[in-house]
């Protein structure tokens, strides 16, 4: 794995360009660091002349590098050619008029079916009221490649929602063709109903379904290896459990591990890597610190990859991706993740080194991948970002 040149070990200071639309961020290292060579980066506006309604996830189709897919908090998703210069996004999907928006609540995540380009299927997750979430899946307009059938609804799952924060909402495809949903603990300061370490509940938990078939009484299969199906009063949907509030989780495209940032209650951010039947923690744990004091056996749970503590700025991390795109060969393997508060960036290895990338000051919301697994950052300012390298000759 290659390593990050030794400027990302310091901190890295953030100023402004002086253009008129501010859509650069440059950077200047801290001068304290003594290096022979300088390599920082900084954060471009990808798509200059588009903007967005709260970004909150960023798709596209495998193999199809000509568009992409942004989705909006209201519940709106947009589509545009993949172009820097691109001067249009038009709707793809609007459900505005069935989604609730109050605090966390939206249209929160998107996924592509693997056999999109023959049966052009779309999942989607939001909020129709502030008591409930839902998976359900769209098709594509028979006659408009560029615009789903509305119509074509189809409800896979509920989760009741005891409040309207803490809802998870990532939607992503494994390897394995099944589709896996990220679920918040349902909300309310520290779980207060015990739902993450519950398996009697969907809340907390990274679930996984078959959507290619069906059982009685359900609109998707539960996969057979899922390791609670044989379990009494265990719901057969869940992957992993003992989540807090997973904003954001995705799969190594190479090495199909999972990676998630699940936001803390009020001392720790952290980030997991995860595993079938694997149990996080929450709410017997904050990250590896203990949060029930008369209870907190930590036999069987799995500690966090990386934590960070809470300070004024760093409040909620935003999960990202393992970096395999070809345009930042310094950032290869490494996991590229961020916090919505602070805008800062970080790049993380599968040992544990963290790294500082960059300080945005951007309320980072999401990240998301281009069919070439090149890495974008979904902002509530509005704008598409990526990341570019700024490199400065030796004097």
């Amino acid at each position: 794995m290659k390593r990050i040149a030794p400027v990302l070990l310091g901190i890295i200071t953030l100023l402004y360009v002086s253009c008129s639309d501010k859509d650069e961020l440059a950077l200047t290292p801290n001068p304290d660091i003594q290096i022979d060579s300088l390599v920082s980066f900084t954060v471009n506006n990808a798509f200059s002349n588009l903007t967005f309604n709260n970004p909150l996830d960023l798709q596209s189709v495998t193999g199809d590098s000509t568009r992409i897919f942004v989705a909006e908090k209201g519940g709106v998703i947009k589509i545009f050619n993949h172009e820097a210069t691109t001067e249009e996004a038009t709707t793809f999907l609007d459900i505005s008029a069935r989604t609730a928006t109050a605090s966390e609540l939206g249209l929160l995540g998107f996924a592509f079916h693997p056999d999109y380009t023959t049966n052009g299927f779309l999942y989607v997750t939001y909020t129709p009221s502030e008591e409930l979430a839902v998976v359900s899946r769209f098709k594509i307009s028979d006659t408009d490649a560029n615009m789903v059938d509305e119509s074509s609804e189809l409800v896979l799952l509920e989760i009741s929602q005891p409040a309207t924060n803490h809802n998870g909402g990532q939607l992503a495809f494994g390897p394995d063709g099944y589709l896996y949903i990220a679920s918040g603990d349902g909300g309310g300061s520290g779980d207060p109903d015990g739902n993450a370490q519950n398996l009697g509940t969907l809340l907390g938990k990274i679930l996984r379904i078959d959507v290619n078939t069906t059982e009685e009484g359900l609109n998707y299969g539960i996969p057979t290896d899922n390791p609670f199906v044989e379990e009494e009063n265990a719901r057969g949907e869940i992957y992993a459990y003992g989540l807090r509030n997973p904003w954001r989780f995705s799969f190594d495209n190479q090495t199909n591990t999972i990676w998630a940032g699940d936001v803390g209650q009020g001392e720790k951010e952290e980030i997991d890597l995860i595993v079938k039947g694997g149990n996080y923690g929450w709410n017997i744990l904050e990250g590896t610190s203990c949060f029930l004091e008369d209870d907190c056996n930590t036999t069987d749970l799995i500690a966090p990859i990386y934590e960070y503590n809470r300070s004024d700025n760093d409040k909620s991390v935003t999960g990202g991706y393992v970096y395999r795109g070809d345009a930042l060969p310094e950032l290869q393997g490494f996991y590229i993740y961020g916090d919505f508060v602070s805008g800062r960036i970080w790049a993380l290895d599968q040992s544990g080194n963290n790294n500082l990338l960059l300080e945005t000051g951007l309320a980072i919301s999401s990240f998301g991948t281009d069919a070439n697994s090149e890495l974008y950052i979904c902002a509530f300012d509005g704008k598409i970002y990526e990341l570019s390298t700024v490199v400065e000759a030796q004097s």
